[in-house]
């Protein structure tokens, strides 16, 4: 009796085989896959990067810009205050130029009220005298409000900042380099020589 091939066998190393070669081009593909979402990982990666590097350059920029606009607008404020305390200073001393120039021209009214009325004797004066000399007294008032000030000279010693030395003496009775006589009464107006005082002053 002949015994029968097994044909069995033959089939299953097929099918191993094939299970094989499937179980290869799977793992291929995964690999393939794995590579895909690495590099595609990669990829994402490097775009966050770049544009984080855009970010930051665009940050440093503003913040560059914003320091530019920040200085030259201290600069406009720093160049306006500047422009204000000058404009302020010019129109005081233009007030001030002014208000000299008003003053000079008052002070001879002034030297006549005071020869005027310094000349007369008692039996001279009168209702009329009596008026005068009110408004003399009140034009002495106004000026001083306005800070306007004799200086001080008869029986001083010579200050050539606020004398005018027109005539000298020798006397003994007198100390050296005094005043000892005033032919115009000079003035400060605000602590600056209006006019200065005429004087004779003794060697």
């Amino acid at each position: 009796m002949v015994a029968k091939k097994d044909k069995t066998k033959p089939d299953s190393e097929f099918q191993n085989k094939q299970a094989e070669e499937a179980a290869a081009e799977a793992a291929e593909g995964a690999s393939q896959e794995g590579a895909s979402a690495g590099a595609k990982a990669e990829q994402a990666g490097d775009q966050t990067e770049e544009a984080e590097k855009e970010t930051a350059e665009l940050e440093n920029d503003l913040e560059k810009k914003l320091a530019e606009i920040t200085d030259r607008l201290q600069r406009t404020m720093a160049e306006f205050d500047n422009f204000r305390k000058r404009t302020e200073k010019e129109k005081a001393a233009r007030y001030e130029i002014g208000a000299r120039s008003v003053i000079e021209k008052i002070l001879p009214v002034l030297d006549n009220f005071e020869r005027g009325l310094g000349g007369l004797a008692e039996d001279q004066k009168n209702a009329f005298t009596e008026g005068m000399d009110k408004v003399y007294r009140q034009l002495v008032t106004t000026l001083e409000e306005m800070d306007v000030k004799p200086i001080e000279a008869l029986g001083q010693p010579f200050n050539p900042d606020f004398h005018n030395a027109v005539m000298h003496v020798e006397d003994e009775t007198a100390g050296e380099n005094v005043v000892v006589e005033e032919f115009q009464k000079g003035y400060t107006y605000k602590g600056t020589v209006v006019r200065y005082s005429m004087v004779k002053v003794a060697n």
